[in-house]
């Protein structure tokens, strides 16, 4: 009588999985031979799709528009990494439930990759994928992880790897280039703190209002110091991020006039941009237009 009963709560459990509107669900078909690359954040998924390109399926767990820090891993998320051939994630310094999650899987051929094996972790931020040369890392790790699996279709996943190298380049040149034209080397940001390798490798000063969790709330003598930088460096603009409220750098703008601009950190993007595929490299470009205008450069 149990078999009964169980059964039809798996098939409502699955099939709830596959109507699900922010993830795909890896498929057990046999006849289906695609490695499946089961990911966390936004960079993650967007690596990993441009290297496995038609040879994979590229799936993201967390929603589209959900913030990450604090996101708590449903029963769906087991079923696709014990149905996936490469599970990827940022590092345990960011998802920190993935080894809580990983003890629930059953799968032993599964490979697991932390894509932060060899990036440069600075003062617990993180936002690894903020800085163009860990970019490159992350996507190497997430190819060899690929190729292990399907060493038959290697070129072509080392030629995916390289063009995606050349977009990242191309990116950071332009970065590089701008930002050396900037009449303003200074960005106050009203959201948590997130930009710590991009300004680091571009030699720009960062300020957030926030600490390093996006729920965290500045003191009002915090308020007023940012306030008061504000004045005394003559700050045009203030930066918001994309996730959270905005209602801090609401305030500081009210308070001393400057306009505000987006600049996504890029741990998730809102679902209307996923299903309108944007991609990592055009969210950078972007954030690179309002930098421009925000630091006033060439």
């Amino acid at each position: 009588m149990r078999k009964f009963i169980i059964l039809p709560l798996l098939f409502l459990f699955f099939a709830g999985c596959e109507n699900s509107p922010y993830v795909n669900v890896v498929s057990s078909d046999a006849v289906n031979h695609k490695i499946t690359v089961v990911t966390t954040l936004f960079p993650v998924y967007d690596f990993a799709k441009n290297i496995g390109g038609k040879m994979s399926d590229a799936i993201l767990l967390i929603p589209p528009g959900t913030e990450p820090h604090e996101y708590e891993p449903t029963s769906y998320d087991v079923v696709n990494i014990n149905r996936a051939d490469v599970f990827a994630y940022t590092g345990d310094f960011m998802e920190k439930w993935v080894s809580g999650i990983l003890d629930s899987v059953t799968n032993k051929n599964l490979e697991i990759v932390d894509t932060s094996k060899g990036t440069e972790i600075v003062n617990g931020d993180p936002h690894i994928w903020l800085d163009f040369a860990h970019d490159k890392i992350m996507a190497k790790n997430i190819a060899d992880a690929i190729i292990k699996k399907d060493p038959s279709h290697k070129d072509y996943y080392e030629k995916n790897l390289q063009d995606l190298f050349a977009k990242i380049d191309a990116v950071d040149d332009a970065y590089s280039k701008t930002i050396s034209s900037c009449k303003t080397k200074e960005i106050i940001y009203g959201g948590h703190y997130a930009f710590g390798y991009l300004t680091r490798r571009f030699g720009l000063t960062y300020d957030a209002a926030q600490g390093l969790s996006p729920d965290s709330e500045p003191n009002a003598k915090d308020l007023i110091e940012l306030t008061n930088q504000i004045k005394r460096d003559d700050i045009k603009y203030i930066f918001y991020e994309e996730l959270a409220s905005p209602k801090v750098a609401e305030t500081i703008s009210k308070e001393t006039g400057v306009q505000m601009l987006l600049l996504n950190n890029l741990e998730s993007l809102p679902k209307e941009d996923m299903q309108n595929g944007k991609t990592f490299i055009d969210e950078m470009y972007k954030n690179l237009g309002n930098i421009k205008i925000g630091l006033d450069c060439k």
